[in-house]
């Protein structure tokens, strides 16, 4: 019986460690950026899951002191903020952030680019439902950004120098306005 219930003296100290673990960890990450839970890219994944891991098993091992887990997640959080910083240089940019992706280019789909952002066809004809759009002919350019949210650009709009950047980012050497624009992608 102790097996399953284990020693319950011991259970006050776990108490106290969830609840001393969870206020440095909510100041840890209130003093952070906001992007640390807004939207997650594959480090804030990473440092997410670390700091759950460090949570937990500082709160349930007793051979894990609360000063132990709290220097640990404090440590990631401080990592965190460094690599978010440094993200400000494009050469960190590049290796930490997927780059923008074109799925569809004048209303054909660039099934190679499709497959590299992992996702289906299917997946893809959800995005452009969900944004208004029932025909591949009404899209000029559907953008897979960086964070995986998408960026519809009609057949009939003039994509913008925004997009115009982002579509450069993503390979296409020759962007024009709408209206016999030609569409290029980089050897």
């Amino acid at each position: 019986m102790s097996r399953l219930i284990g020693g319950a003296g011991d259970l006050g100290w776990v108490v106290a460690k969830a609840g001393l673990m969870f206020a440095v960890a909510v100041t840890g990450l209130r003093l952070g950026e906001r992007r640390t839970l807004a939207q997650l890219g594959a480090f804030d994944f990473a440092v997410a899951v670390a700091i759950g891991s460090v949570i937990g098993r500082t709160v349930t091992a007793s051979n894990t002191s609360f000063l132990t887990g709290a220097v640990a997640l404090v440590a990631l959080l401080a990592m965190h903020r460094l690599v978010a910083l440094a993200r400000r240089h494009s050469r960190i940019a590049r290796a930490v952030d997927h780059p923008p992706r074109v799925l569809v280019a004048a209303g054909v789909i660039r099934e190679r680019e499709v497959a590299r952002a992992g996702l289906t066809t299917a997946d893809l004809y959800s995005l452009l439902r969900r944004q208004g759009v029932f025909d591949l002919g009404q899209v000029g350019y559907l953008l897979y950004e960086t964070r995986g949210a998408t960026t519809l650009v009609p057949a009939d709009a003039d994509p913008g120098p925004l997009t115009r950047d982002a579509l450069s980012a993503a390979g296409f050497a020759d962007v024009r306005p709408a209206g016999g624009r030609v569409v290029h992608d980089r050897p």
